[in-house]
């Protein structure tokens, strides 16, 4: 069963932090992004196979914000646009402020645990999926 959340982030707020803070306010054990539209006037994020993040100010559309959200770990990756239209993304990092808004939709399932471990398959701590309970 989706449970979905709706809300809006003003100018200033940080889009990672306003993230973990509601999965936490809401207990979300196993939710999803829906849809992320606004603007930053800052980004931060990790590029593919590198071990920093990358920095931007200045005006930049949120083209996309997709993941999994969860009290055990999150993992969300962003793409934003600038005034010319290049648009770059990456893994979501603390950093990213909002600029005129954030308009956001998440959805979450009782039905479903998500956990993050090292399971072998790659050195990193990859998402686990758990059902626990029938529908």
């Amino acid at each position: 069963m989706s449970n979905p959340i709706a809300f809006r982030l003003k100018p200033g707020a940080d889009l990672k932090l306003s993230l973990d803070s509601l999965v936490k306010e809401h207990s979300i054990k196993a939710g999803w992004m829906v849809t992320c539209v606004g603007s930053l006037t800052a980004y931060h994020m990790r590029y593919a196979n590198q071990t920093n993040g990358s920095k931007g100010i200045g005006h930049f559309e949120i083209v996309s914000l997709v993941g999994t959200l969860s009290t055990n770990g999150s993992h969300l990756h962003i793409a934003v646009a600038d005034s010319t239209g290049k648009t770059i993304g990456g893994h979501l990092l603390e950093g990213c402020k909002v600029y005129t808004t954030a308009e956001i939709v998440i959805a979450s399932s009782s039905e479903y645990l998500f956990t993050r471990k090292e399971d072998g398959s790659t050195p990193w701590k990859e998402l686990q999926v758990e059902k626990v309970r029938e529908r």
